[in-house]
């Protein structure tokens, strides 16, 4: 009885393997799935919050713009971009209230739900949903000003009569009542609130009165944060008696739900049947079905194609986000078709690209490329408040930031270290803002190594010599990256300006250690990024706001640049619409900061993106917007490329076959010879 058991047990693995080969394919999802329209796409990290008065990054806005609706949003193809309404049902309307201050009032569509979630049973056993109201926005708007919360975006907001009142108000009863800290926000907000300028008349009715001229006030109504919240919600997930926490559940009124949230391996959102998209197609509202216009390349592209002009959203019935935390072989599975879109990944880049258009490679598999110079500018900054650097060395350090930013080529470190996917920025507005100009050149960005040695001379330092020393002047570049890869490319900064004599020396430290030090104010020279909020340029011009100060308030001027003039443009300027006055103040802010040199401009990078032939409607949109529920698909033409592509390797399958036969035919041998 003994022997048998080696045999019988070899039998079992050579069937097993069998088994297994046949049904080995390199797909990763169910063959079940291969007809129906899912996107495919990726996530390396999971975002730190879903929270939509919290979350900031775009890996989070990918889920928050799909699961909340906002009252306003974009134009989908119209560039510049145009705000259209949203859960709104038109524009808001303005007007000048009693006191001279701007009021804006939003009406809200009705007979709008929620999705359905178990939170709403707090308003009424077995409810699943309810319709969204303007005091659910008011309530959003009360979580930004809620201290407690710590929204990043409560400075904005500022501009809204009371809000900071409603603020400091809640932090008093806070400090001075534990009872009324512990009951439930709803039940706080409802005793010290309302916030003044925010008013909610009726169940449809919302008016936002400023006390400061603000027109970008209604950019921020097409964001989450400013998204329709239900109270339920917030109450409900508290993360206790094994609840989830709000920011790992996010509940809304949008286009898609988030149906699965797996942080280690995949997120998955799937179409709100409770959407007013879904639920009334007859109210052919602007942001529930297919643009009607757009501009003539959106002609030329197929994306204003009339089959599909009017129809209602969305078209992708689910979106599947698997975890990539490498770039290769996540390109790899987009070429193999299972995935819709990627980027071009550095390692393949001259596989991809060919004299600024695709390769024949990539034509053949009918891919598409999308370039997109984003909204954003990444530059070098100074910080102003270094006394050798900044603005306590006077003229002789304004002239140094001179001579340091005429040595810096930007166009040859994008082709360096990003195969030339960026625009050289002359000032910090990017392509599309109000006040960009094309023909505008700054002289402080014009490489001139001669003038650079000269200005260097001038500021007291011959040849880069610092007379204290006798010695080079030393200065300090944090970093907040210690990878190899990341010191190549500062160094081709610290080379530049050794050409004038100067020893800048890297300091790479963690991106936390960095924040403290920048939070500490010990740092002269550091590389940084922004990304446009919303397409105008006070999103641009407060960032060398002196009220933005790093050090004064621990905004995003992390520059530390204070100029009077500046301030008093910048003012001026923020409150006023579109038009030549506006322009005239802008162009005299960047002929400040074209002399005073608190940042060397860099560049505006431009994306390249890649869409398979079967992934229609496609526009990038360059600000961190979910535009999911406009993209379409065809699934059986994905379905056919994918078995083309990926057709299975038999020979290992043959080879499995023939060494099982050879386990199990002595077995079998074995067995009927005891059998005799």
């Amino acid at each position: 009885m003994s022997s048998r058991w080696p045999a019988t047990r070899r039998h079992r693995l050579a069937w097993m393997l069998v088994v297994a080969c046949l049904a080995c394919t390199n797909n990763p999802y169910p063959s079940s799935d291969s007809e129906k329209k899912i996107l495919y796409t990726s996530f390396g990290d999971a975002p730190r919050t879903l929270d939509p008065a919290v979350a900031y990054t775009t890996s989070a806005h990918v889920i928050t713009g799909a699961v909340y609706d906002t009252l306003l949003e974009y134009h989908y193809l119209k560039r510049p971009y145009e705000l259209i309404p949203g859960l709104a049902s038109d524009l808001p309307r303005s007007y000048r209230s009693e006191d001279g201050g701007i009021v804006y009032r939003f009406e809200l569509r009705q007979g709008v739900l929620y999705q359905d979630d178990p939170c709403f049973e707090l308003g009424g056993a077995g409810r699943q949903s309810r319709e969204v109201l303007m005091a659910d926005v008011a309530f959003a708007l009360m979580r930004i000003a809620d201290p407690d919360v710590n929204s990043p975006v409560a400075e904005p907001f500022s501009n809204v009569a009371g809000f900071q009142d409603f603020t400091a108000r809640l932090s008093e009863r806070r400090e001075a009542d534990a009872d009324f800290a512990r009951r439930p926000v709803r039940q706080q907000y409802a005793e010290v609130g309302p916030i003044d300028g925010v008013r909610v008349d009726g169940e449809h009715v919302l008016e936002i009165a400023l006390a400061s001229a603000y027109p970008q006030i209604l950019y921020w109504f097409a964001m989450p944060f400013t998204a329709p919240l239900p109270w339920e919600a917030v109450e409900y997930y508290d993360g206790r008696q094994g609840r989830d926490r709000l920011a790992d559940h996010p509940v809304g009124a949008g286009p898609y739900v988030l149906a699965e949230y797996n942080k280690q391996s995949r997120f998955v959102l799937e179409a709100n049947a409770n959407w007013y998209g879904a639920l009334h197609p007859e109210w052919r509202a602007p942001g529930a079905v297919y643009p009607f216009e757009g501009e003539e390349r959106d002609r030329q592209a197929g994306r204003l194609d009339p089959a599909v002009v009017g129809r209602p959203l969305p078209f992708i019935e689910r979106v599947e986000f698997r975890r990539e935390k490498e770039s290769i072989p996540y390109f790899n599975k987009f070429l193999q078709g299972y995935y819709d879109a990627s980027g071009v990944i550095k390692e393949s880049f001259e596989r991809v690209i060919h004299e600024g258009g695709l390769s024949e490679e990539m034509r053949a598999l009918g891919i598409s490329l999308e370039k997109t110079v984003q909204p954003s500018v990444y530059y070098i900054g100074f910080n102003m408040d270094d006394e050798t650097i900044g603005t306590p060395a006077g003229e002789r350090a304004r002239l140094l930031r001179q001579a340091m930013s005429m040595v810096i080529d930007a166009r040859e470190y994008a082709r360096l270290f990003m195969n030339g996917r960026g625009v050289p920025a002359q000032s910090l507005l990017p392509p599309g803002i109000f006040g960009y100009d094309e023909a505008y050149e700054n002289p402080n960005r014009r490489i001139d190594l001669e003038r650079a040695r000269q200005l260097m001379e001038e500021a007291g330092y011959p040849n880069g010599i610092d007379p204290k020393t006798q010695r080079p002047l030393r200065l300090t570049f944090d970093t907040p990256d210690t990878q190899a890869q990341a010191r190549l490319r500062f160094e081709f900064f610290t080379r530049s300006w050794r050409q004038i004599g100067i020893d800048v020396e890297i300091s790479a430290t963690n991106y936390n250690q960095f924040q403290e030090k920048v939070r500490n104010g010990s740092y002269q020279i550091f590389m940084w990024g922004w990304v446009a909020d919303y397409p105008d340029p006070e999103n641009f011009l407060f960032l060398l706001w002196s009220e933005m100060a790093r050090s004064k308030s621990g905004g995003p001027n992390t520059a530390n640049f204070s100029d009077t003039r500046f301030d008093e443009l910048y003012l001026s300027m923020k409150g006023r619409e579109n038009g030549p006055q506006r322009l005239a103040e802008i162009r005299e802010m960047l002929k400040i900061l074209e002399r005073q040199r608190p940042w060397i401009e860099l560049f505006h990078p431009e994306d390249y993106a890649l869409y398979h032939g079967w992934l229609t409607n496609v526009k990038p949109f360059g600000m961190s917007f979910s535009t999911t529920k406009y993209r379409d698909l065809d699934a059986t033409k994905r379905a056919s490329l994918r078995a083309d592509w990926n057709e299975p390797v038999l020979w290992p399958l043959y080879a499995v076959t023939l060494l099982s036969l050879a386990v199990l035919v002595p077995g079998i041998i074995t067995f009927m010879r005891e059998r005799q």
